[in-house]
């Protein structure tokens, strides 16, 4: 996925009430950014850190500006960050399209937002002839507290806990479901946070348990653009409490 223009430099001074965020700007400017992303973002919000911008085309928004990228200083060493949530599904979609989603070969189409389990909408249905109906449901990382270690979430997530309950309802019932954990950023395995939120630990190896399929890709990453890249090791669940 390129970004539509480049993106516009800037410094981070503060990020708060969570969807906003004050950038200085190379000129020296200061301006207001919308943050998509309602989580802690641990280790993303330092204070002086180079962050990057995509400008609004619309003239009715509010906020002309949104974060994009941060240039993190992680274990292992500084890197590039997708901060914005709301990036994951579409590339997703993108990566579908492409046909490089290997978990998701031999279907035809994904159909976004439908309603299903505790009054619940799955990220995508995807559907093919000859297989079955498959809830898919997308969720983003960016929390790096280990070298090479992913984990979700980095706050607690009731709603993410109920999605999972939800996709192994799903599998209990005779459908197939599965989890893409999109990273957005560089690392080599992926982790529940289980310190952060034990009860989205215990969703996700309740799902595990019950056949939910669970995969997370990781990201290329550059001022120029984002896409899905390859799966890295998901670490064992087993022995987690139920």
């Amino acid at each position: 996925m390129k970004f539509a223009a480049p993106l516009i430099e800037g410094r981070l001074v503060q990020r708060y009430k969570r969807f906003l965020a004050d950038i200085e700007l190379a000129d020296g400017s200061l301006v207001t950014a919308h943050c998509a992303n309602p989580g802690a973002m641990l280790g993303l919000v330092v204070p002086g850190s180079r962050v990057l911008l995509s400008a609004s085309t619309n003239p009715a928004r509010k906020l002309g500006f949104s974060w994009e990228l941060v240039e993190a200083d992680l274990p292992g060493g500084p890197q590039w960050v997708g901060i914005n949530t709301m990036r994951p599904n579409a590339l997703v979609a993108e990566a579908f399209a492409e046909g490089r989603l290997p978990p998701l070969a031999g279907y035809a189409s994904l159909r976004p937002e439908v309603r299903y389990g505790r009054a619940s909408r799955v990220d995508f249905l995807a559907t093919g002839e000859g297989v079955p109906p498959c809830h898919v449901e997308v969720k983003n990382c960016h929390l790096l507290r280990q070298p090479g270690l992913a984990e979700f979430p980095d706050c607690v997530a009731a709603r993410s806990a109920r999605h999972m309950d939800d996709l192994t309802e799903v599998v209990a019932q005779g459908g197939r479901a599965m989890l893409i954990i999109v990273v957005q950023m560089q690392a080599e395995r992926f982790d529940v946070a289980r310190d952060l939120d034990p009860a989205f630990d215990r969703a996700f190896s309740r799902a595990a348990a019950g056949g939910v399929e669970i995969h997370a890709h990781r990201c290329r990453i550059d001022p120029t653009g984002i896409s899905i890249a390859d799966a890295i090791p998901i670490m064992p669940w087993s022995g987690r409490g139920a």
